[in-house]
């Protein structure tokens, strides 16, 4: 860690018009440098210890090298990517941090000594630097394992207020998803991972209640669809918009019961009786339909969901397709016990 380097973030970067985020950003970056501003922090590390996502980032530090702050190599080991190596421009750094400090009488000091522009870059590069993992020196040569790989042993860093902010309301989200699923997950980092990170995209803890209200109603019952009900699983970047559509969509119509896999509002009963059409689907699904005598409909039921490989669906719309093919199946037979 440079607290060289860290100084003058905090100094002159965001004086010099810097955004906050991209403060944040290379700040961690010092904090992994030598005192020559070598580092090769992951941007899954950044990502993860801003509470950002990675393409925040990526595109943060484009603009940073953009603007001059900092320069970045691509590295390969072997037939991959590895990470970047990053080098601050410490002479930027230095000239954006003395800049707001008060201008020293010439009578009084000489002010060559504290004049930025005067910094050879390479005098402190001469001398002996901090190398923690992810930072300073030559990773391709120095290094005897690749630095994307090893442990981070520094302290973390303090979090923003925002991210004590964010923390403190995944921990609402996730006693609110205990106490209607009746789970015990413990407030860690895995179980706030994904929730603190939709909370970062700025979903509101709303929402993600709301998502946990509709996946219980519609997986609760169901011991096959329970893995659905993590906290590692309903917030995933790539579910989560979508179960949200669907929870809005059933918040409007008066929050449905499932019953038997009909939408049922509270107090109205479900149509029909769904006892054969429900153990039938078990027969199906388990292999066992021919140690039984299944009954006219039951046959064709099954033979169109062979058809249509209902087998290989995942559970939650195998069900729903057997409903739909048990009901049209029904209806031909009454159409035709009338005709």
């Amino acid at each position: 860690m440079s607290t060289k380097l860290s100084s003058y973030v905090w100094d002159g970067c965001a004086a010099s018009g810097m955004k906050l985020s991209s403060v944040a950003i290379m700040a961690r970056l010092a904090d992994f440098s030598s005192d020559e501003g070598v580092c090769w922090p992951s941007i899954e590390t950044i990502a993860r210890q801003l509470g950002a996502g990675p393409s925040t980032v990526r595109t943060a530090i484009a603009r940073l090298e953009t603007d001059g702050w900092l320069t970045r190599t691509a590295r390969r080991k072997g037939n991959r990517n590895a990470s970047n190596v990053y080098r601050l421009n410490v002479a930027k750094l230095q000239a954006a941090a003395f800049s707001h400090l008060p201008v020293p009488d010439a009578s009084e000091s000489d002010g060559s000594k504290s004049d930025a522009s005067n910094f050879d870059g390479s005098e402190s590069s001469s001398k002996p630097g901090f190398h923690p993992p992810e930072s300073g020196g030559d990773p391709s040569v120095t290094s005897k394992q690749d630095p994307s790989e090893l442990k981070d042993s520094r302290q973390p860093a303090a979090q923003s207020d925002r991210e004590v902010e964010i923390t403190d309301l995944a921990k609402q989200v996730l006693s609110h998803l205990n106490t209607i699923t009746g789970s015990r997950y413990q407030v860690s980092k895995s179980s706030l991972e994904n929730i603190r990170a939709r909370l970062g995209e700025d979903f509101s803890v709303e929402d993600l209640q709301l998502v946990v209200d509709y996946s219980q109603a519609k997986w609760g019952n169901d011991i096959k669809m329970a893995e659905y009900l993590r906290p590692a699983t309903l917030f995933q970047n790539s579910k989560f918009p979508g179960y949200l559509q669907s929870a809005t969509k059933w918040h409007a119509a008066g929050r449905p019961e499932n019953v038997n896999g009909q939408w049922v509002k509270p107090g109205e009963m479900p149509a029909g009786d769904t006892t054969e059409r429900d153990a039938a689907y078990r027969r199906y699904m388990s292999g066992t339909i021919s140690q039984t005598k299944p009954s006219e409909l039951e046959q064709r039921v099954c033979k169109a969901a062979s058809a249509a490989n209902l087998r290989k669906q995942r559970p939650e719309f195998a069900i729903s397709r057997w409903n739909a093919i048990w009901k049209e199946q029904a209806q031909r037979g009454n159409q035709g016990a009338a005709a």
